[in-house]
């Protein structure tokens, strides 16, 4: 479909990709890894012509649309959320002018037989199928469904986009590539910009999207959810796997650890052939043998191993001052935010030496909270008090805003720090991969990992007994991640970390705050412990149950019959005694549960089809997606009795 010719990008005297060649197939979901700076932006960038490769090309069939999300992009003003989103359909619109003009045309002519007349006619069908399989039969709805997927309010659509967030503003980018249905979709980092709730909508709309994906991302499990294909990036050079990343990773040590056994048994065999060699050179008898041997060595293809990137952090966080047992402490403590509150009524309470993590959706208040925690915002109610001699080192998820791009690598350490630690800034900037030259590069030229390494750097330049970090692993690769993983299991001090990272959270923490519907309730254990009490698979899956209960006053879900939230359910709780209601709530969902089943074989069906190789025709798309709305609204029906059956049973 899509082919790399040989790519190679060269700066100066340091090649960064080297005569690299992949082809990418219908229906691949392909998981590009590697660590930051391996090359993986710059590919994407070449796939849709962004930047030209030093040599090689990208060839792909005439008229092949990609849709493309970088990182950072610039956004348009002056238009309406839902005004943004629906020039997606500039294809459309196009498809509409010509189809009308064909119309026109047949229309007016009478030479049904003739060859003209005919092409004019398989035109028309094909436009018309081009029309059906884009969805431009209901734009409005694919448009609204698409928003509300990625986190926006029906009450949103219709305010400017000027009034959002860059990162809201990124979603709008990410609706509006979505809904042109490109054949080729290349996400870079798509999950940066979206919450727990957002990222499950998107996983479940990239594995039955029609076309094929590129997906850089530095989250295991939304790459294990998405992708078939993984393809690493190391040193210039691809490795190309067709699993998903974590049997990649298996794969991948396999493949190293095969690699090795082989050189060091070839390697071996030489030491030895040339032992004999050089013991029996001189010996007449041995003549024969020995030139026999040399002969053996001259056609030996001498194995190789894989270069490896060995480059990695290196952090250990300074020794941590001793606090007072209580390192922070809120009593009944609220925020609002005009007339919108935030969360009220907290009680909060972190002790030395633990290390907690806060999960929730988007706008619960989290990072809300970790910001009153170090002073930096204030609150209305209650009493927030930190804890004797507690020194707060804090990483903010905003760090693009809090950093001056126009300052170097190092000047940007050397402006805040002080004392004898200032001549050993170079070594902390090494052990964070900042080498030689790289400490004076301007912060505006790094990219997003290379930032939140210099934000993480910042915390070595005194020491901290609390540490309070806001999503610390966006933009981070895997390796990194791990390092930063294992030094703050290291840390002695007090943790506080905000991530919507499973993987990093497990085994880190040992007490969860979960900020919900504007209250936040302690849950003692690890991540997985808190899961398996709330019987959820996952976060995103605790945050597709709650998505309907984000406000104490909001009216809640309907299934029937009206059924109101848990604080306004006092009235329908009087009722839980009864076993006639109980039984028939137990059946609907039984029944729904077997309608699901039902639903999703079908949909495994049509994408056995389709990853067959087969060519379905337009009606095929039609009743995929059909089939993807039906299972969309069993869930929500599913999961709306299921809360009605919690307050049933009381």
């Amino acid at each position: 479909m899509v082919s790399a010719n040989n790519l190679t990008v060269a700066f100066g005297g340091f090649t960064l990709l080297d005569s690299i060649s992949f082809t990418v197939n219908e229906n691949d979901r392909i998981g590009l890894v590697g660590k930051n700076g391996a090359g993986k932006s710059t590919l994407l960038k070449i796939f849709v012509g962004l930047q030209q490769p030093s040599s090689g090309s990208v060839s792909a069939p005439k008229d092949f649309r990609m849709g493309y999300l970088p990182q950072q992009m610039a956004v348009a003003d002056g238009k309406t959320v839902v005004e943004e989103a629906m020039t997606a359909f500039e294809q459309l619109n196009r498809i509409e002018e010509e189809t009308e003009l064909i119309s026109a045309q047949l229309s007016s002519r009478t030479d049904y037989e003739s060859d003209s007349y005919l092409a004019l006619i398989e035109r028309l069908h094909a436009l018309t199928e081009r029309y059906l399989l884009l969805g431009g039969s209901d734009r409005e709805g694919e448009t609204e469904k698409t928003l509300v997927g990625l986190g926006f309010r029906r009450e949103d659509f219709n305010r400017p986009t000027s009034e959002f967030s860059g990162g809201w503003r990124m979603r709008i980018e990410l609706a509006k590539i979505l809904l042109a249905k490109p054949r080729l979709l290349l996400l870079d980092e798509p999950t940066n910009h979206l919450d727990i709730e957002s990222i499950g909508w998107l996983e479940d709309y990239l594995r039955s999207y029609f076309g094929a994906l590129i997906l850089i991302s530095h989250d295991r499990a939304f790459l294990d959810a998405v992708t078939n294909r993984t393809i690493e990036i190391s040193l210039g050079k691809i490795y190309d796997y067709r699993a998903p990343y974590g049997k990649y990773v298996e794969l991948r040590r396999e493949r190293r650890e095969q690699q090795t056994a082989a050189y060091e048994n070839q390697r071996r065999m030489i030491e030895k052939t040339e032992e004999f060699i050089e013991r029996f050179r001189y010996k007449a008898s041995k003549a024969n043998q020995v030139q026999s041997r040399i002969k053996q060595l001259d056609k030996i293809e001498v194995l190789e191993i894989d270069d490896e990137d060995a480059a990695r952090l290196n952090i250990r966080f300074p020794a941590a001052p001793r606090s007072g047992r209580e390192v922070f402490k809120a009593a009944e403590i609220a925020k609002k935010y005009g007339s919108h509150t935030v969360f009220s009524g907290v009680n909060l309470l972190v002790e030395r030496g633990e290390k907690v993590a806060f999960v929730g959706r988007n706008g619960e208040g989290k990072t809300t909270m970790s910001r009153i925690i170090v002073g930096d915002l204030p609150h209305e109610e209650g009493e927030a008090v930190a804890g004797y001699n507690v020194k707060i080192g804090y990483f903010a998820q905003n760090q693009d805003d809090l950093m001056d791009g126009e300052s170097t690598v190092l000047e940007t350490l050397d402006r805040i720090a002080t004392g004898d630690i200032r001549t050993r800034l170079r070594d902390i900037l090494g052990a964070f991969l900042f080498r030689g030259e790289d400490a004076d590069k301007k912060v505006k030229v790094l990219s997003g990992g290379e930032r939140s390494r210099l934000a993480m750097a910042k915390l070595m330049l005194e020491p901290y007994n609390l540490l309070v970090l806001d999503e610390p692993t966006n933009h981070m690769d895997m390796r990194s991640k791990d390092v930063l993983k294992s030094a703050l299991s290291a840390f002695d001090g007090t943790l506080i970390v905000v991530s919507h990272d499973r993987e990093f959270l497990d085994g880190l923490v040992e007490k969860v705050f979960e900020f919900r519907d504007g209250m936040v309730k302690e849950h003692l254990g690890g991540i997985y412990e808190f899961l398996e009490r709330r019987k959820l698979e996952n976060l995103r899956e605790l945050e597709r149950k709650d998505k309907s209960v984000s406000e104490p006053a909001r009216a809640a879900r309907t299934v029937g019959a009206a059924v109101k939230t848990e604080r306004s359910g006092i009235a329908d709780r009087k009722e839980k005694g009864s076993e006639r209601q109980l039984k028939k709530i137990e059946q609907q969902v039984a029944e729904t549960e077997r309608a699901i089943a039902q639903i999703e074989a079908e949909i495994a069906g049509m994408d056995s089809f389709l990853a067959g190789g087969n060519s379905p025709d337009a009606a095929f798309f039609d009743r995929y997606e059909a089939n993807r709305r039906k299972l969309a609204e069993a869930m929500e029906s599913w999961e709306n009795l299921c809360a009605q059956l919690e307050l049933t049973r009381g």
